[in-house]
């Protein structure tokens, strides 16, 4: 099973891929999509659609897992970042990739066990799961990457759930 997971954001967005293979998750291929604040918003938004585009023709995913929108005050950089998602959930229709979507606390507990982990733990957890030997540049790389192992062992639960009943 290939999961994309995706940490949704204009200025940047994260992308991790990772491989399930029974018990084992393997990080398959990971980065960031940068736009720059220069360029008008549907160029961004455009930028963004054909490199996700490409990140998905080129690794084919099986599944997609996205973190939910999650803000406290500034609804502009709330309604910015939830275009940014919105151009993720219609690539992921338009290729017939199913679609789960995580809020935050939901992925630090799964991949910490701790709703109010800090990053660094969360980072120190992606890269104790996944071996990762090259250290991803910014931190939506590793949200990405937790997105995906949230999504891994939500399935797997499900899965043994299934088999329970």
């Amino acid at each position: 099973m290939r999961i994309l997971g995706i940490d949704p954001g204009i200025g940047r967005t994260g992308w991790g891929i990772i491989d399930v293979q029974g018990a084992k998750n393997k990080a398959h291929s990971y980065g960031c999509i940068e736009t720059l604040a220069s360029v008008l918003l549907p160029q961004r938004i455009q930028m963004l659609y054909e490199q996700l585009a490409k990140i998905v023709q080129e690794n084919d995913p099986e599944e997609l897992a996205i973190e939910e929108l999650f803000f406290n005050t500034n609804a502009k950089t709330a309604l910015i970042v939830g275009q940014a998602r919105g151009v993720v959930l219609l690539l992921a229709a338009q290729r017939h990739i199913p679609i789960a979507v995580y809020t935050p606390l939901q992925v630090k507990i799964a991949v910490t066990g701790y709703g109010r982990a800090e990053k660094r733990q969360v980072e120190k957890m992606v890269e104790t799961m996944l071996t990762i030997d090259k250290k991803p540049k910014y931190d939506d790389t590793y949200d990405a990457l937790a997105i995906a192992l949230t999504h891994a062992f939500s399935r797997k639960m499900r899965e043994q759930k299934k088999k329970g009943a």
